[in-house]
């Protein structure tokens, strides 16, 4: 099926192969061969004409003290290479050595002045079981505020028992999603923190579907002085990409999200271009969009939220 050249992709990867030797067998995943030519020819197949690339699971989390820091730089250089490289095709989300608040801290601010290419910042779901509402993460978060920036939160391996047999992306990626989405909201980020978009991975994980769950028991438990209401209203706060899902997982998303909140999102390189195609064109042949929800989900959603892509587009 052919695709209109018009979807901004908010959940594709870059893989630096200096990145992947230096981390060995640390990724929870295999790491696939990456360039930014074949990244490019997959956008073009699927008819996308900006791909916001950024750094997969477990970003620098498996490096400790400066070599955490100078790998960070490295792999924001070579980003904002591919920025340039890709004229017009490519956006970036910073990576941060992350959970190393001080020199996170630093990272932000050094990039904030020298570089205005930059659409947002990437985080993972959990660094060492300490999730993102945390506390400690509290300046990182403020410091994100003030840029008003646009947060893309990839999920991370839980710490949790594996399930024998089976590669920890497959369910324990979308539940690591959905338990950080709870913890901002019950620590009081998303509240704190409005002018930040975060963007949650494959569709929320489990958020649309158990949403009104969670902000009911909420309201009688950790947050008891918040309503039903005000507790669904900081989860209806997230952006959702489209990643790996389908039209199954489509009714609860587009029936609870709200509708200029979801974006389109392919997952490359980590899904093969069969499957990629596959859930395209599910996206593309699904029946029940209303009018103009389609287009909004492959471009215009995204480019409310990133000033520079919809510079881009006014421009081509």
């Amino acid at each position: 099926m052919s695709h209109s050249p018009n979807r901004i992709d908010v959940h594709t990867h870059m893989i630096p192969a200096f990145w992947a030797e230096a981390m060995g067998t640390d990724s929870p995943v295999p790491e696939p061969d990456w360039d930014l030519e074949s990244a490019i020819a997959m956008m073009d197949r699927l008819g996308i004409r900006v791909g916001v690339i950024s750094l997969p699971t477990p970003a620098v989390t498996t490096f400790h003290g400066q070599a955490r820091i100078d790998m960070t730089r490295k792999i924001n250089a070579f980003g904002m290479d591919l920025v340039k490289k890709g004229k017009g095709r490519v956006g970036y989300f910073v990576t941060v050595p992350m959970p190393d608040v001080e020199a996170t801290l630093v990272e932000l601010r050094r990039v904030y002045e020298q570089h205005h290419e930059i659409d947002g910042v990437i985080l993972i779901t959990n660094y060492s079981g300490v999730y993102l509402g945390d506390p400690k993460f509290a300046p990182v978060w403020d410091e994100l505020e003030r840029h008003q920036t646009v947060v893309f939160v990839h999920p991370a391996v839980p710490e949790i028992e594996p399930i024998p047999g089976m590669m920890t992306a497959v369910v324990d990626f979308p539940l690591d999603t959905t338990r950080m989405a709870v913890n901002l909201v019950v620590s009081g980020v998303t509240s704190r923190c409005p002018s930040v978009k975060i963007i949650l991975a494959h569709a929320g994980g489990f958020l649309p579907f158990a949403a009104t769950r969670f902000a009911v028991l909420l309201a009688n438990t950790s947050m008891k002085d918040k309503s039903v209401e005000y507790i669904t209203g900081q989860l209806k706060s997230f952006y959702l990409d489209t990643a790996l899902s389908t039209p199954d997982a489509l009714p609860s998303l587009l029936a609870w999200a709200k509708p200029d909140h979801i974006l389109f999102g392919s997952d490359n390189p980590y899904i093969t271009s069969e499957q990629q195609q596959f859930f395209t064109d599910k996206l593309d042949q699904y029946k029940e969009f209303r009018p103009r929800q389609l287009e909004m989900i492959n471009s215009e959603n995204a480019e409310a939220i990133f000033p520079r892509l919809r510079m881009t587009s006014a421009s081509t």
